[in-house]
């Protein structure tokens, strides 16, 4: 305990006295741009002005305009032995999309969507069903009975 004590006093002492600590706050010289008093150093320096597409005077914004118009088709398929069977085809030609996808329901019916955006029109889509809607009587399983194994 005693050379704790001695160590902590021996610290103290080191800190108070190392010459020229001050507790008092400086304000920021000349090497920021400007006087203590001055908050010139907060301004941005003087530059070249940055164009964004408006016009010179500070007019209207112009957005850039693309330079080629967006085009792309893609497609999709699945048919596996566990009863999926999906799909979905899209294609877009600038602000016109047309697709269709396709699901088999459970209830062994298969739903088509044909769909198109146009522009403002949004997203108009006809929905058609192929097949008759089967629901298969219900067939109650045997009962469960365990044997005894307590004999």
């Amino acid at each position: 305990m005693t050379l704790k004590i001695i160590a902590l006093a021996s610290l103290l002492a080191a800190a108070s006295a190392k010459p020229g600590l001050s507790q008092s706050y400086q304000a920021p010289g000349s090497s920021f741009g400007g006087s203590a008093g001055d908050a010139s150093f907060l301004r941005p320096a003087a530059g070249p002005a940055i164009n964004f597409g408006g016009a010179a005077s500070g007019g209207a914004y112009n957005p850039p305009v693309a330079s080629t118009r967006p085009q792309y088709n893609f497609n999709y398929a699945v048919n596996d032995a566990f009863g999926n069977d999906f799909g979905h085809q899209e294609g877009r030609d600038g602000y016109n999309t047309q697709g269709s996808y396709y699901v088999q329901l459970p209830d062994g019916r298969l739903q088509r969507v044909i769909y198109t955006v146009n522009g403002d029109q949004g997203y108009v889509a006809q929905v058609t069903y192929e097949g008759v809607a089967q629901y298969p009587a219900f067939q109650p399983s045997a009962s469960y009975s365990p044997s005894s194994s307590y004999g």
